[in-house]
């Protein structure tokens, strides 16, 4: 956790974990113990201290010691948005960009299959007219945007039952703290969720 504070410039946040399998058997999908938790496992637990980027590894420490095994929450909108596709779509997708020598930030695989591309803040607005300058509009992709007021679970965060959030492509010093604009890299993750559609 003091990873994402200090070195990468994130602010981070103890989640609530999803409920483990004997609970869901009982109808609970959520450690929080709500019935009709609209983000199982990937919400802030109540009244856990949000620890700010640059943050010490004491009030790390301290905010992780007051929940124990909770989970590891970025909160998006501020240093980054997220582009969140299929993982199979998104593994494609990493390697061509990579191979065409873009600027890329983060990326992080969960284990509900998905792909989470960390770009600049301000993307989830932009996404719909993005997708529309690009001819991407009325396709049905599975394609969506993350921006402020979510959250994603970051590694080694695990989903109960699932497995752990793991890094396709981890963060490094010259991408971390200024994510890559969604321009970028939407033309050639639109065109892969489109064909593996």
């Amino acid at each position: 956790m003091a990873e994402y504070t200090g070195l990468w410039g994130w602010d981070v946040i103890p989640g609530v974990p999803e409920a483990v399998p004997t609970a869901r058997a009982s109808g609970e999908r959520c450690s929080c113990g709500e019935p009709d938790c609209a983000a199982p496992g990937s919400h802030p637990l109540a009244f856990s201290p949000e620890v700010s980027a640059g943050a010490t590894l004491d009030d790390v420490t301290k905010a992780w010691s007051e929940a124990p095994g909770a989970a590891v929450l970025l909160p998006v909108g501020r240093g980054f948005d997220i582009i969140d596709v299929a993982e199979p779509a998104g593994s494609r997708a990493l390697v061509r960009l990579e191979r065409m020598g873009l600027p890329l930030g983060p990326v992080m695989a969960t284990p509900a299959g998905r792909a989470h591309f960390f770009v600049a803040p301000g993307a989830a607005a932009e996404l719909p007219e993005l997708l529309y300058r690009m001819g991407w509009d009325d396709a049905d992709l599975d394609l969506h945007g993350l921006g402020p007021g979510a959250y994603v679970m970051a590694p080694p965060s695990e989903v109960a039952g699932l497995g752990p959030v793991r890094w396709l492509r981890p963060p490094c010093l010259d991408t971390a703290a200024e994510p890559p604009p969604a321009r970028l890299l939407l033309g050639t993750l639109a065109y892969i969720c489109h064909r593996l559609a």
